[in-house]
């Protein structure tokens, strides 16, 4: 067994998320248990702060996605707890998790980002769907991506060709959240970043070109297994992969992001990278694509997981060591 001690492995939750989180959980305990852990995989649930006082393990790793997972919150029961975890801080949880505040970021440090706009449901009922609904056509163009400013999973994200689909994308995102991000559609191969630091500074794995079926990255795309192609590392000429590494390192340091995140691009038809998200809580599914770029690269998910906590105590441990 690792000196690591009793790892807890947080999985679960209340998010539209729930499902994805689980599939996470188990495969990231079952990487560590591989590698000699002494892993205990459970759910975040009403119980969870009294078996943390109980019986508190001695690091965590966190695979819960969406709100609560990736909003900061779950980061800030652990920090008052006093318990090592992997990933990023608190803050920096909510800044990323905020898509607009990310984009408003990584836009100063001259990282491109597609033109957007950010409102909530309660402006469209003060003053006027169909007006703002035109202003934004008109500020835009089509085609745009309608998607909830703060979500994962591509849970109520509808890429919109005709205004006569706006008001139905409006409805489908506020269920799922708001305010919505309205956001001019930039055409060309997308493809995932995603970043480990297990120590000695941030650096990207080989980026995933992502090849949907349908030709839209949905949820049903990004977890049906045979739903959407990869290609690992991207079909890119090594000029352009080298923009997308440095594109997804970045923004990682922008956002004052650790251990791990993922970003993802569209790189245009000039070979242009556009940020479009930055994920803290990357999915770790059979399907995901931090997985298969730590295999691409070749590492071991485990190992890497395993590193990635050792990280984390140690960085717990130092005297002026922050949430």
């Amino acid at each position: 067994m690792s000196d690591l001690g009793r790892v807890l492995v947080l999985a679960g939750g209340l998010s539209h998320e729930r499902d994805v989180s689980l599939r996470s959980g188990r495969r990231v305990a079952e990487a560590l248990r591989e590698v000699g852990l002494d892993v205990e995989l459970r759910d975040a649930d009403g119980d969870l702060l009294t078996a943390l006082r109980q019986d508190s393990p001695d690091v965590v790793f966190p695979l819960l996605h969406g709100v609560q997972g990736e909003d900061g919150a779950i980061q800030e029961v652990l920090s008052l707890s006093d318990l090592p975890y992997v990933g990023s801080a608190a803050a920096a949880c909510r800044l990323a998790f905020d898509k607009p505040a990310a984009k408003s970021i990584v836009r100063r440090a001259g990282i491109a980002t597609p033109l957007s706009a950010v409102l909530p449901q309660s402006t469209f009922r003060e003053l006027g769907a169909g007006a703002l609904l035109d202003a934004l056509v008109a500020r835009l163009g089509l085609p745009v991506v309608v998607k909830p400013a703060r979500g994962g999973s591509a849970l109520g994200t509808t890429v919109v060709r005709s205004i006569d689909e706006l008001p139905a994308a409006m409805v489908e995102c506020f269920a799922y959240g708001e305010p919505a991000l309205v956001e001019r559609w930039i055409g060309g191969t997308e493809v995932a970043v995603s970043v480990v630091d297990t120590g000695d500074g941030p650096r990207a794995l080989p980026a995933v070109e992502i090849v949907p079926e349908s030709g839209t990255y949905d949820y049903h795309a990004r977890y049906t297994a045979g739903a959407t192609e990869f290609f690992v590392p991207a079909r890119l000429d090594a000029a352009t992969a080298r923009a997308v590494a440095d594109v997804a390192v970045a923004a990682h340091k922008m956002l004052g992001l650790r251990d791990l995140s993922r970003t993802d691009v569209i790189v245009d038809d000039d070979g242009v990278p556009w940020l479009l998200d930055v994920n803290v809580a990357p999915g770790m599914t059979e399907t995901s694509l931090l997985p298969q770029a730590v295999q691409a690269a070749g590492l071991d998910l485990g190992l890497l997981a395993r590193d990635l906590l050792a990280a984390a105590v140690a960085r717990h441990h130092e005297p002026d060591a922050s949430s």
